[in-house]
């Protein structure tokens, strides 16, 4: 690689040709109508966050009020498997707004759009679901259909890992 094609850091990159990186929503983008435009986007991505914090908070509270309903419910200060892997889910649905966030304001921070930490929610997602089955009313399809999205978002995760294990800053 001769000294001109050196890879540099967006600091080192001339401000005249910052807009040629790879980002979604440049800040610096060459065209005043375009870079007006980024910035409302950016500033509803803002928005979004502020919403995902607020929800993570409802569903945090909502788990709370899980709990103390299951708990007071007779038989007294006892769960049933049923009542866990309720709680399970509602712990769940947390840690995946939190996960969403996280995407979120790497987004923001970044400018780059996070697929392994997309995918990785996702991942998160599917799992969330297989936990909270109910196989009394489950149709095969339908567990046919969790089981190939399980796998595909698996083994994509897999893949993006692969292509990431030289990376400086790994998830």
């Amino acid at each position: 690689m001769a000294d001109g094609d050196k890879e540099q850091t967006p600091a080192q990159i001339p401000p005249d040709r910052r807009h040629e990186l790879h980002q979604e929503l440049p800040v610096d983008f060459p065209d005043p109508f375009f870079r007006s435009l980024h910035r409302i986007i950016r500033f509803a991505i803002r928005v979004l966050a502020v919403l995902m914090v607020a929800v993570i908070l409802w569903g945090v509270g909502d788990v709370i009020y899980i709990i103390y309903d299951r708990l007071i419910t007779p038989p007294f200060l006892l769960l049933s498997i049923n009542d866990i892997f309720y709680t399970f889910g509602a712990f769940m649905a947390v840690l995946i707004a939190v996960e969403i966030f996280i995407n979120i304001r790497l987004y923001l921070g970044t400018n780059v759009f996070p697929v392994q930490l997309v995918v990785a929610t996702a991942l998160m997602a599917i799992a969330r679901k297989v936990i909270v089955l109910d196989f009394d009313t489950l149709t095969p399809m339908y567990l046919i259909g969790i089981a190939a999205t399980t796998l595909a978002l698996g083994v994509t995760y897999w893949l993006l890992r692969q292509g990431n294990q030289y990376q400086e800053w790994d998830d």
